[in-house]
């Protein structure tokens, strides 16, 4: 991805759009059919690793299940991967002499 998506918030816009799209099939139920694959291919480009893949899988089955439709998938992979998840953080610690 280029560096317009490695920023978060341009990657919380994007995210939000693309659950947006993922209600099309509500009005459209057959869009499923393209859309589940889809949405599975660009959770991996989108976040990266085990949890991307992950993320895919669940991201999958949400939008290949009737009624489910309306979880924001993409939305909450954001909110775990910049809100809640606790990733490395480094610790500095000064030492006076």
């Amino acid at each position: 991805m280029n560096s317009f998506f490695k920023n978060k918030y341009n990657k919380l816009l994007l995210s939000i759009g693309l659950d947006a799209l993922g209600y099309v099939s509500i009005v459209f139920p057959p869009f499923d059919f393209v859309w589940a694959p889809l949405s599975a291919y660009l959770m991996t480009r989108l976040y990266k690793g085990k949890k991307g893949k992950i993320a895919a899988v669940i991201s999958f089955v949400e939008e290949a299940m009737p009624m489910l439709d309306v979880i924001p998938t993409f939305t909450l992979m954001w909110l775990y991967t910049y809100v809640f998840s606790k990733g490395k953080k480094s610790i500095t610690v000064e030492v006076n002499d």
